[in-house]
């Protein structure tokens, strides 16, 4: 592996940390484990990271408050780990910020793989691409910049989540275009869409707050078509 990719695990199952740590100090990634959100916060601002994976259920806060606040200052991707099924939880890690989402019991294979495709997204965004003018495009005032990773509207720079920066440049560089939602989940996540799959839906309404382009759920940048999916232009 060419580069030391450093991983941040919190659990307060010193067991399910230690499993973790295991399976990804094996794949090469420096491995820092945090039993609390505290000790991830204080983590955070000492280190610098590449990744988080946070379980749900702290004993000071929660994953999500977790999420939200690590998000706040850093853009590196996170993934959720919990023992919580419903859609609504999901839907909620999704909201705040996460970009990837796994129940317990889990495979530490399946981990490691998810892990891997993240970082390859977020890495590719942050200086593994050549810069050239055609990693850039602008749509009514929303500029973006492949090879750099950056968004701007009207001048104003926009923070994303890789996710996000992905969606968002799917949308731009089909300007006009009609893009399904299974369309863009099999594109950015590189997976086969699921039926009732509201992942994207959930990462569209992240991106509009962050856009301040909340008019009634339609959307003035991103248009919704209902029943087919989403356009720009």
């Amino acid at each position: 592996m060419e580069q030391k990719y450093h991983i941040l695990v919190v659990d307060d199952e010193p067991e399910i940390a230690d499993l973790v740590g295991v399976y990804l100090s094996s794949e090469g990634y420096t491995v820092t484990k945090c039993l609390t959100a505290g000790q991830a916060l204080e983590a955070a601002e000492g280190e610098s990271f590449d990744l988080a994976i946070l379980d749900v259920m702290l004993p000071d806060l929660s994953g999500f408050t977790l999420c939200a606040r690590l998000r706040e200052k850093y853009p590196f991707p996170i993934l959720m780990l919990t023992a919580k099924t419903s859609d609504m939880d999901k839907i909620n890690g999704l909201t705040i910020g996460a970009d990837d989402y796994m129940t317990k019991p889990f495979n530490p294979l399946e981990l490691a793989a998810r892990v891997k495709a993240q970082l390859r997204r977020y890495t590719r965004y942050n200086g593994g691409e050549r810069k050239d003018s055609a990693d850039e495009v602008d749509v009514a005032g929303l500029v973006m910049n492949k090879g750099t990773h950056r968004c701007w509207l009207y001048e104003e720079e926009i923070s994303l989540t890789p996710i996000e920066f992905d969606i968002l440049w799917t949308l731009c560089a089909h300007k006009g275009q009609v893009i399904s939602a299974e369309q863009l989940f099999e594109q950015v996540w590189g997976e086969k869409y699921l039926e009732r799959n509201n992942t994207v839906m959930v990462h569209i309404r992240r991106i509009r707050e962050k856009l301040g382009d909340t008019d009634r759920g339609e959307g003035r940048i991103i248009k919704t078509v209902w029943g087919v999916g989403y356009r720009i232009g």
